[in-house]
C-alpha cells in the first residue's frame, strides 16, 4: 500500500469493516471516487433509478437484517430524494445510513452553485445527522453513525460528506474503528416482580406484540409467555408473524380503520401486556380509550408519553429475557381463549368467504386468499400504502416475522417495488412479492429496471382500480363523496415488457392464483395486474361500524 490513499477508499474500507454487502444509490459529479474505490471493494454497489428507491431499498434490507442499509447520493437534489425513504426508516424504527456528498469547504460558507444546508434539512428526520469536516474524521464518523443507526430504537442517520474531502488523501495508517456490538440489557428482577404483581390481581390480560418484538427476535418468548400463562396475543400492522396467526391464543393484527374483531378483545382486557410496542404504530386511544386498564411495558426503551398509555410497570431490557423471567415469575394460568377463539373463526370466515367470490373484478379478499395460496410461509409479501395494505394488513395470515412488510411509521407509498429488491437480496431463498395499489406502482415503478438489470427476481402484483383507494374510501366515509382520486393507467403488461419484465393480465377470478404461481416461478421480473372491485370497502367498514358484540 501507499504512503497515502485517498479519503473515498477509506470511506469503503470503513463500510467494509461494518459488514456492508450493498450501496443503494446513484452517482454524482460530487461522489465519483466513493463510486470508483466500490469497485475494488466486496461491497455491490446497486445502480437505481431514483434516489427515493435507493432509500427505500436501504430500509428493506435494514429491517430485514438488522444491519443498517446503505443510500448513496450526491449532494443537493439527490440528497433531498432519499428523504421520505430516510424518514420512512427512522418512524418505522428501522437502521440505514444514508451518505451524499455535499459542495466544498472551500465554499460551503458563502452562496455558490447547489449549496443547500442538508445537515439542517436530515436533523429532523434521523437519529444523528452530520457533515465529514476533514477526511481524517471518517473512521470516527463512519462508526458512531452504524452504532446510532442500529442501538436501540433503531432509525436512520445521515453523514454529508464535502467533495474536496471526499478526494483529499489520508495517512495510510488510518483504519476503520474495532466494531463494538451492544450488549441487550437483563431486566430488573424488580420490575419483574412487580409485573408478576399486576397479573395476579387480573383479570382478562391481553398481549400487543409489535415491531420491536420482532426486531429482537422474541417470536419463541412470546410463544412460551402466552402458553405458560394462557394469554391471547395480538401484533401490530408491524408486528405480524411475530406471534403466528394459526397459533391457538392468535388474535390477529390490529390498525384497521374501524373496531375490528380484534378490538373487542381489547375492549374485554384489564391489562394489557405491550411487547415491543411503539405507540406509531397504531394510536393507544383505540385500544384503552377510557385511559383505564393497567399497562405492563416490555421493551429495551422506555415508553414514550401518552395519556392513552400510562405504563404501571416498564420492564426495560432484552425482551426474550424479560418475558421468560415473566413467566417464571407469574404463578398462575389465565382462562381467556373464549374470545379469541371466536376472533379467530370470524376471520377464518371471512377467507373462506373470499376464496369463493368469483366475481370479475376480483373482490379484495379474494386477492388476500390467493395471494396466501401463492406464497409458502416464510416468503416475503410487501403491502403498499393504500388500500392494499388495509386488506392485507388485516387479513393475511402470517406465521413468521418479517413475512408481510408494510410502513406503519410514515405509511410512505411507493416503498413495495424498491423494497422488494432489497427482500430479495436479503432472503435470496425466499420468494418475494410486491402488493401494491396502481397509485403507489407509478410512484417508483422505474425500479423494475433496476431489478431486470440487477437480476434480483420479483414478482410485483398491481391492484387495478385506476384512483387512489384508499381516499375515496376514506372520502366516502366521512364525506360521503369523493373527488380528484381517479386517474388513467397505462397498458400495464406493455409497460412491464418494456422494461424487460414479463406482465400477465388476469381476466377472471380463476385464473389468479395460477397466474401468480406462474409469475413466482419465473426467474426473473414479473408484474401480475389484477382489476380489483373496491366497492367492498364500504362494505367492510359499514359492517364492522355495526358491531356491538361479534359473538
Amino acid at each position: 500500500m501507499s504512503a497515502q490513499e485517498d479519503a473515498a477508499r477509506l470511506l469503503v474500507r470503513t463500510l467494509e469493516a461494518e459488514g456492508v454487502e450493498y450501496v443503494f444509490g446513484i452517482p454524482g459529479e460530487e461522489n465519483i471516487h466513493f463510486v470508483n474505490a466500490l469497485n475494488d471493494s466486496s461491497i455491490r454497489y446497486v445502480l437505481v433509478r431514483h434516489e427515493q428507491g435507493a432509500a427505500f431499498m436501504a430500509e428493506i434490507y435494514g429491517r430485514l437484517t438488522g444491519k443498517a442499509g446503505v443510500a448513496s447520493a450526491t449532494l443537493g437534489p439527490g440528497a433531498i430524494n432519499l428523504q421520505l425513504g430516510v424518514a420512512d426508516a427512522t418512524t418505522n424504527s428501522t437502521p440505514v445510513v444514508a451518505i451524499s456528498a455535499q459542495v466544498g469547504l472551500d465554499r460551503i460558507y458563502k452562496e455558490s452553485h447547489q449549496i443547500v444546508d442538508l445537515v439542517s434539512l436530515f436533523r429532523p428526520i434521523t437519529k444523528w445527522a452530520e457533515l465529514a469536516p476533514r477526511a481524517e474524521a471518517l473512521p470516527e464518523m463512519v462508526r458512531k453513525a452504524f452504532k446510532t443507526a442500529q442501538t436501540e430504537r433503531p432509525g436512520a442517520v445521515y453523514l454529508a460528506i464535502p467533495e474536496d474531502v471526499e478526494s483529499a488523501t489520508v495517512p495510510a495508517g488510518l483504519a476503520p474503528l474495532p466494531v463494538n456490538v451492544v450488549r441487550p440489557q437483563e431486566p430488573s428482577p424488580s420490575q419483574v416482580a412487580r409485573a408478576a404483581d399486576v397479573l395476579a390481581l387480573a383479570r382478562r390480560p391481553i398481549v400487543l406484540a409489535g415491531h420491536g418484538a420482532t426486531r429482537h427476535h422474541a417470536g419463541d418468548a412470546l410463544v412460551h409467555l402466552s402458553e405458560r400463562l394462557g394469554l391471547p396475543v395480538a401484533t401490530t400492522f408491524n408486528g405480524k408473524g411475530v406471534f403466528p396467526d394459526d397459533h391457538r391464543n392468535a388474535l390477529g393484527a390490529v390498525g384497521f380503520m374501524r373496531h375490528d374483531y380484534v378490538n373487542f378483545g381489547f375492549d374485554e382486557a384489564d391489562v394489557l401486556i405491550t411487547v415491543g410496542y411503539e405507540l406509531q404504530e397504531f394510536d393507544p386511544v383505540k385500544i384503552n380509550p377510557d385511559g383505564d386498564k393497567k399497562i405492563i411495558h416490555v421493551h429495551p426503551s422506555p415508553a414514550e408519553v401518552d395519556d392513552h398509555y400510562a405504563v404501571e410497570v416498564g420492564i426495560q431490557g432484552d425482551i426474550s429475557r424479560s418475558l421468560y423471567a415473566l413467566a417464571d415469575a407469574t404463578h398462575r394460568r389465565f382462562d381467556v381463549n373464549g374470545t379469541g377463539r371466536k376472533i379467530r373463526e370470524l376471520m377464518r370466515a371471512e377467507l373462506a368467504e373470499g376464496a369463493t367470490e368469483d366475481g370479475f373484478p376480483l373482490s379484495p379478499r379474494r386477492i388476500v386468499t390467493d395471494v396466501r395460496a401463492a406464497m409458502g410461509r416464510k416468503d416475503i409479501v410487501l403491502a403498499d400504502t393504500g388500500a392494499v395494505k388495509m386488506w392485507m394488513a388485516r387479513m393475511y395470515p402470517t406465521y413468521e416475522p418479517n413475512t408481510l412488510l408494510v410502513s406503519n411509521g410514515l405509511s410512505s407509498m411507493g416503498f413495495a417495488v424498491p423494497g422488494a429488491i432489497a427482500a430479495k437480496l436479503a432472503h435470496p431463498d425466499r420468494k418475494v412479492l410486491a402488493a401494491t395499489g396502481d397509485g403507489a406502482f407509478l410512484m417508483n415503478s422505474q425500479e423494475l429496471e433496476t431489478a431486470v438489470r440487477e437480476n434480483v427476481p420479483i414478482t410485483v402484483l398491481i391492484w387495478d382500480d385506476s384512483a387512489y383507494g384508499l381516499i375515496e374510501w376514506k372520502m366516502d366515509l366521512e364525506l360521503g363523496r369523493s373527488s380528484h382520486i381517479k386517474f388513467g393507467n397505462p397498458d400495464f403488461v406493455k409497460y412491464a415488457e418494456s422494461f424487460g419484465a414479463h406482465g400477465y393480465r388476469v381476466e377472471s377470478a380463476d385464473e389468479l392464483l395460477p397466474t401468480l404461481r406462474k409469475a413466482l416461478a419465473d426467474d426473473g421480473v414479473s408484474v401480475v395486474t389484477v382489476p380489483v372491485d373496491y366497492s367492498h370497502n364500504l362494505r367492510l367498514t359499514d359492517k364492522l361500524g355495526e358491531l356491538t358484540d361479534p359473538f
